[in-house]
């Protein structure tokens, strides 16, 4: 039998404290190397935990690759020569980035918000499925399950597929590392590892369930739904790579 939606706390706003200032916004064009990546995110994580940069959300594609966290265990990896593997200090499991998935980065300050790690991810899926919902998909959260997940009726009473993942890490109370929402990946490449560490449940994408929409669009829900939940956010140019 299908889980039903968890009895999770609505989390509510993870606003910042007054006068924060907004969350600059960030897009890159074209597919950005992840360790290249990485090496710009812990910069400017840590040029906010000293107060020398603005919070940050940076919303990307990366080529072909699987990660894993700091829980992957070495079996979920089915076929590691197929993309490149790297190692990443996030939490979670193994899983999979690539042309037409929206990564975005969310670097803020919970020393200016709460300090609740729990409900921070539970903001996180709040934002995935408000942003799901500006395209007529129901997206629902998993007690036993982080990321957000989607019924899947018409291939059987039971089954649910995974349209987006969570994956983050927190130093001095600045988080990192951030979602990743299918839009139009190539689903197969998942079959090279177990996604999350979770046997018995498939991915999907928007193009997947029928929706055609672009990057772009969706980024614009993105920002439209974040802004209720997190706070104001100002456009920006990429990050220096």
């Amino acid at each position: 039998m299908v889980n039903e939606p968890a009895p999770r706390h609505d989390p509510g706003p993870f606003l910042p404290r007054a006068g924060s200032g907004p969350v600059e916004w960030r897009i890159s064009e074209g597919l950005v190397p992840y360790a290249e990546a990485v090496a710009a995110m812990e910069a400017r994580a840590a040029a906010i935990a000293r107060a020398e940069a603005a919070e940050c959300v940076w919303l990307l594609e990366h080529p072909a690759l699987y990660t894993a966290g700091t829980s992957a265990r070495e079996a979920d990896l089915v076929e590691p020569e197929r993309f490149p593997v790297h190692r990443t200090g996030r939490g979670g499991q193994y899983t999979y980035h690539g042309p037409g998935q929206r990564v975005a980065y969310v670097m803020l300050d919970l020393n200016r918000r709460r300090q609740d790690l729990r409900a921070y991810v539970a903001a996180l899926e709040a934002w995935i499925i408000a942003t799901l919902e500006a395209f007529n998909v129901r997206g629902e959260r998993r007690e036993d399950r982080v990321g957000v997940w989607v019924r899947r009726p018409e291939k059987g009473a039971d089954v649910e597929d995974k349209i987006a993942a969570i994956g983050i890490r927190v130093r001095r109370w600045v988080s990192f590392h951030g979602i990743s929402l299918n839009v139009e990946p190539d689903l197969s490449h998942f079959s090279g590892i177990v996604p999350c560490g979770i046997q018995g449940h498939g991915v999907t994408s928007l193009v997947d369930l029928g929706h055609l929409v672009s990057l772009a669009e969706v980024d614009m829900q993105l920002r439209a739904r974040f802004e209720p939940i997190f706070g104001e956010t100002v456009p920006a140019g990429p990050p220096d790579l």
